[in-house]
């Protein structure tokens, strides 16, 4: 449930800013509203932290040489080592341009063979002047008979040359390098060694990157601090030791005792009073554990409900977990899921003491795939007549193949039933999102718009049984219409009717017709689009059944079991991996866009994060 906040508003003295400030992060329960600051002991703050992280990345990148710690490197202290790491980074990006400077040099002086250029000035100081060129054969061919040659070399379309004192007309001649070519190509060898030992030093300071996360996260909260201090305001034209200064922020309802008791020991004048309508509140999820595991998918999503908005961690949970078991589809995939998430559960609690929350959702999300699976006969997509007789008489009916008709037909009937299961899915999700919406809307005479909104989606639910599945075993009943446009009318009436004159309110409420109606018809394809369930999953059950068929079609023998085996293995592989992927796409959509869309949630909600010394991880 999302927990009740109060707002706080703290008065200091401003000679005691920053000892209370130091009470106040130790006491760690107060989140500061969120100021745009800017002031010169952040920006400086803000500027090490960035060098740290850059750092950070430049050691990440060569952690992967496996090195010994360098004992005297590894003493130095956290900034130092920072600015080491740069200063090293930046001395191997400029090595690696000159390199690549070098290079390019030595591919064009190359095909003039070995020569050193200082022989061809100490022949000029002697009056023999030698000037090269670099001509095309055409131009070679055509000079005039007066200018003496000396060939050095031709190619297919350049001749490489010298002209003994006078220059060739309208040419110009070859820059001549720096250094002879055996000179440039031992700079280049030394420029290798020189990039080779600079990150040979990296690679050794790589066994520090935990020295600087902690700085980082020192850093973190010396801006913390930085930013609470600049965002203080304070009296005006006051004599120093009688300025005050304030800070406003958030706690929860149920630490607010806390936060007195410390005003009262610290000398603060304290103001607490609930959010006015205009505030923004951080929002903090406080769950029981077995709820609380569904966290880690909102953690990864990144996605905070506002403090207004619902906690829809429970719901969420559950119809994930049944939206994983379609898309995922297959009780022996279920398994192997299961399997690995007890190896990491069980590894990971003996380093913590603790299996992670993640590793418990899964283990909810791969049983939930097995009892699926088993319920419709679909273990690693072998066919139905295959498996032993106590797995078929795990299947239910709905999902049982009819003897009594043909292969297709009672495949057809399977199908039509798994749809039809996705329907019923999809409006029982949409009915509880409506409901939830009822009951926060009373006393309010807009829970009947909620109400007519509810009518709607059952109507339009028998709608959709008879446009998408089957017309003649899915007649629209005459009652479903009466609750379509009984509801939408309901709707209207009763949406804006939130005081005032009544009728007044019906006309604003038309005045908004077409994006309401439009809306109602998004409520149909958003019933609809729970198809996706069914799709996914008879998509990733075609493609295991592919590659169970090339691996039956192997030439018997040795090679069939071993290259069978392959197939089977990464195959299966790869197909787990894409449903994996698909529950991320369709089964957080279902829940963040169409369900969350009926209760009209945004996800616009701040993380509560009180000012606290923050636990450094090593």
């Amino acid at each position: 449930m999302i927990v009740p906040m109060k707002k706080v508003s703290l008065v200091i003295f401003d000679r005691e800013r920053e000892a209370s400030l130091e009470a106040l992060r130790k006491l760690g329960v107060l989140h500061l509203e969120q100021k745009g600051i800017v002031s010169e002991s952040l920006s400086a703050v803000m500027e090490k932290k960035a060098q740290a992280e850059h750092a950070l990345g430049i050691l990440r990148n060569f952690a992967a040489k496996k090195t010994q710690p360098n004992t005297s490197e590894a003493e130095v202290q956290a900034e130092e080592l920072v600015t080491l790491v740069l200063s090293l980074f930046d001395q191997r990006k400029q090595e690696q341009e000159l390199l690549a400077s070098d290079f390019k040099e030595l591919s064009r002086i190359q095909s003039w063979g070995d020569f050193d250029p200082a022989g061809l000035e100490e022949l000029k100081q002697k009056g023999i002047t030698l000037i090269p060129y670099e001509l095309p054969k055409k131009v070679y061919e055509h000079i005039y008979p007066s200018i003496e040659i000396i060939t050095l070399s031709k190619d297919k379309n350049m001749v490489r040359c010298l002209a003994v004192g006078t220059p060739i007309p309208g040419e110009t001649p070859f820059a001549l390098p720096e250094l002879s070519t055996a000179a440039l190509s031992q700079r280049i060898e030394k420029r290798k060694q020189t990039i080779a030992d600079i990150e040979q030093k990296l690679s050794a300071l790589s066994v520090n990157q935990g020295l600087i996360e902690s700085y980082i996260q020192k850093l973190n909260e010396k801006a913390e601090f930085e930013a609470a201090k600049a965002s203080m305001e304070v009296t005006e034209d006051t004599p120093p030791g009688l300025a005050i200064s304030w800070i406003h922020g958030y706690i929860p309802s149920d630490v607010a005792g806390k936060l007195k008791r410390a005003a009262a020991e610290n000398g603060w004048a304290l103001l607490i009073d609930d959010p006015s309508e205009g505030d923004a509140p951080p929002t903090l999820v406080r769950n029981p554990p077995y709820i609380r595991i569904v966290q880690p998918i909102f953690d990864l999503l990144g996605t905070v409900p506002g403090y207004h908005e619902y906690d829809i961690s429970m719901s969420f949970l559950v119809f994930f977990s049944l939206f994983f078991a379609m898309i995922i589809g297959d009780a022996g995939y279920g398994a192997l899921i299961l399997l690995l998430s007890l190896w990491a559960g069980l590894k990971g609690k003996k380093k913590t003491g603790k299996i992670a929350d993640g590793v418990l959702l899964l283990l909810l999300l791969s049983s939930a795939t097995i009892i699926w699976g088993a319920i419709n006969g679909t273990w690693f997509a072998l066919p139905y007549e295959s498996l032993p007789s106590f797995l078929k008489s795990l299947v239910i009916p709905p999902f049982k193949p009819n003897a009594a008709l043909s292969p297709k037909e009672a495949a057809r009937l399977v199908q039509q039933n798994v749809k039809h299961l996705c329907f019923i899915i999809g409006t029982v999700q949409l009915v509880w999102a409506h409901t939830k919406n009822i009951k926060k809307a009373l006393p309010s005479l807009t829970a009947f718009a909620q109400l007519g909104w509810l009518s709607m989606v059952l109507g339009l639910y028998f709608l959709v049984l008879n446009l998408v599945l089957d017309k003649t075993a899915f007649p629209v009943p005459p009652f479903a219409l009466w609750m379509i446009g009984g509801g939408l009318v309901t709707y209207f009436v009763f949406a804006e009717q939130k005081g005032g004159n009544f009728f007044a309110n019906i006309l604003k409420s038309f005045a908004n017709f077409l994006p309401t109606f439009l809306s109602a018809v998004s409520s149909f394809s958003d019933i609809i689009s729970y198809i996706r369930l069914f799709a996914v999953g008879l998509a990733g059950y075609a493609i295991a059944e592919s590659f169970n068929g090339m691996a039956a079609g192997l030439p018997g023998g040795l090679v069939r079991i071993l290259a069978g085996a392959l197939i089977l293995f990464f195959g299966h592989g790869l197909n787990l991996a894409m449903s994996a992927l698909s529950v991320v796409v369709h089964g957080v959509r279902l829940n963040m866009l169409e369900y969350s869309g009926h209760l009209g949630m945004e996800w616009s909600g701040v993380k509560y994060s009180p000012f606290a010394v923050k636990e450094t991880s090593q």
